[in-house]
């Protein structure tokens, strides 16, 4: 039996799936993902891009998104507020939701992240050329959106979300 991931598969039974190819790749971000080199927490980094993309989405919403217990996007949601990054506001619609909105100071958060956003991906992705990679990001968002809730009303969409168990 190989020992490379090039040569898994030549043996019936042996080549890793899609999930196992994803979930081991996801492994090399959040190992390449520190505080320091971010600016903040990747789980912060991870519910504020979601926030972004779906602002003004229901407290609820993340909860699906990030399949986690309602109380724990509560936690992680007192965090951003702490923070300055996020606020919660009642949703006039229904008083017993709140609505998750991104605040000016986490956008600019997130915008201090790009840089080093791209040097984790320059390292991970390292072995895919531009082209290559602008289809990886295009086919992820496509599987992205068919399965991530999103809310009616919203029309535009960027994939940014990713497990939040960091």
């Amino acid at each position: 039996m190989g020992d490379t991931l090039d040569s898994m598969g030549r043996e019936p039974g042996c080549e890793p799936g899609t999930m196992v190819l994803m979930s081991r790749l996801a492994k090399q971000f959040f190992r390449r993902s520190d505080e320091e080199l971010l600016g903040m927490h990747l789980r912060h980094l991870v519910a504020l891009s979601y926030v972004r993309d779906h602002d003004g989405c229901p407290q609820q919403a993340l909860a699906d998104a990030f399949c986690m217990d309602a109380n724990n996007v509560v936690l992680l949601l007192n965090e951003l507020e702490e923070l300055g990054y996020a606020t919660r506001l009642r949703d006039p619609e229904d008083r017993r939701r709140h609505l998750v909105r991104l605040t000016d100071p986490g956008r600019a958060a997130l915008a201090r992240t790009e840089q080093a956003q791209g040097a984790i991906e320059d390292q991970v992705l390292g072995a895919l050329d531009p082209d290559e990679r602008a289809t990886l990001k295009q086919l992820l968002s496509t599987a992205l959106r068919s399965v991530e809730p999103v809310e009616e009303d919203e029309r535009t969409y960027s994939a940014t979300t990713a497990s939040t168990s960091t």
